[in-house]
């Protein structure tokens, strides 16, 4: 755009002009900008590093220079009204009638990929904040905790999930449901539901504690409570992205939160639960914008194990659009890293009525294991009227692959 001064701004502007402001306004500055108002004469009046200014859009005198993302005008007053509120311009050319480029956020950038850069540096596994709760279940230093936080904590762990609740095609379908990665889909359809859904959906829990640990919990940013949960500067990308990857147990957090137990102050074990709870709610709406995408999603559940918890991973992929009568056509990922079998993956492949399956532990211990249950599986899936044209099992894990791949892969924090 061409800059020309307002008359209340003329002796700023030559003073500009002739280098005794000059450090201000240097060819590529960034100055912050933002519109006052449009003139009779059409031009746009703007106030930038403090100096009221009328600007020429391009287009509006003969053929005049646009750079790339500079700003194009509507007609008339339109121009000052499609401007944000506050945006930022860079010197490009000085002289009586200096160019500026003005840096607007790039308009291809949906909602949804915004809203996914916020998350990714701030989410994390679930194993610190699964760590964290059960190892405050079994200390003292439970009763010291504000008495309106021990009955959520409580509803964590009721919304943790047992194996024998995943065992049956009608529970899994229920631990998916209430994975939170469908709780605002769950509301809309029937807010009546709203109670219900919120005692046990992960995600509504998480939120439900992460509110009340924002009023107990240490300052964020504070050494008791630190911002982001990821380890260094490096952000995970996506999940969809990753692949599937089976979590671990957090070993080192119990032996982390007894000394911390050890002291009469409970603030340090408020900052790190509140860590936590912050970098699993972060996890499941990563997951969610990804869902609302691309034709697949994955999502996390949490598993009352023995003398643990663990976390079963589970991606699906589908057709865009597929209609009616096509044949389902689906797979089906599973991850697990459990104390007794070690990492296990599992792929499932449906076309119509035909399945192939593939397993793969990291121990030949656990492959034998899965193998001596094949004959056992072949039945119940000729039972369902599945037709097995594959069934597998590999030592060693699959090479991680993302389903996408995409600039936000080498995003850092």
């Amino acid at each position: 755009m061409i800059i020309q001064p307002t008359s209340l701004a003329a002796l700023t502007w030559l003073g500009a002009a002739s280098g005794t402001t000059a450090e201000s306004w240097r060819i590529g500055v960034v100055m912050s900008a933002r519109p006052l108002g449009v003139t009779d004469q059409g031009k746009m009046v703007l106030q930038i590093g403090g100096m009221a200014v009328e600007a020429e859009m391009p287009g509006q005198q003969g053929s005049l220079p646009n750079p790339q993302n500079a700003y194009n005008p509507l007609p008339g007053g339109q121009a000052a009204a499609a401007l944000p509120a506050q945006f930022q311009v860079r010197v490009l050319s000085l002289g009586t009638q200096p160019t500026l480029e003005v840096m607007l956020p790039h308009a291809s950038e949906s909602v949804a990929q915004v809203a996914l850069r916020e998350r990714l540096p701030q989410q994390d596994g679930f194993a610190p904040l699964l760590a964290t709760v059960q190892a405050l279940a079994q200390r003292p230093v439970m009763r010291q905790l504000p008495a309106a936080l021990r009955p959520v904590l409580a509803q964590l762990e009721q919304a943790m999930r047992t194996p024998a609740d995943i065992t049956t095609g009608a529970g899994l379908r229920e631990a998916i449901q209430r994975s939170g990665l469908f709780m605002e889909s769950s509301l809309a359809q029937n807010p009546l539901l709203a109670a219900g859904v919120g005692e046990d959906d992960w995600k509504a829990v998480l939120l439900k504690l992460s509110n009340l640990l924002d009023s107990y919990a240490p300052p964020r940013g504070s050494p008791l409570n630190p911002g982001a949960a990821g380890s260094g500067n490096e952000t995970a990308p996506p999940l969809l992205q990753r692949g599937l990857q089976a979590q671990t147990r957090a070993a080192g957090t119990a032996a982390n939160l007894a000394a911390l137990a050890a002291e009469d102050d409970t603030a340090p074990l408020l900052g790190q639960l509140h860590t936590a709870v912050r970098a699993a709610l972060a996890r499941v709406e990563v997951a969610q914008l990804e869902a609302s995408t691309v034709p697949a999603w994955i999502t996390e559940i949490p598993i009352k194990g023995r003398d643990g918890q663990d976390v079963l991973q589970l991606q699906l992929d589908y057709p865009a659009d597929a209609g009616p009568d096509a044949p389902r056509q689906w797979t089906l990922g599973f991850a697990i890293d459990l104390p007794t079998l070690g990492p296990v993956q599992g792929e499932l492949q449906l076309h119509d009525l035909r399945l192939s399956v593939r397993l793969w532990a990291e121990r030949a211990s656990t492959t034998e294991r899965l193998e001596q249950q094949f004959t056992a599986l072949r039945q119940r899936l000729a039972a369902c009227g599945l037709l097995l044209d594959q069934l597998t099992c590999q030592t060693g894990l699959p090479r991680a692959h993302g389903r996408h791949s995409a600039h936000l892969l080498k995003a850092t924090a």
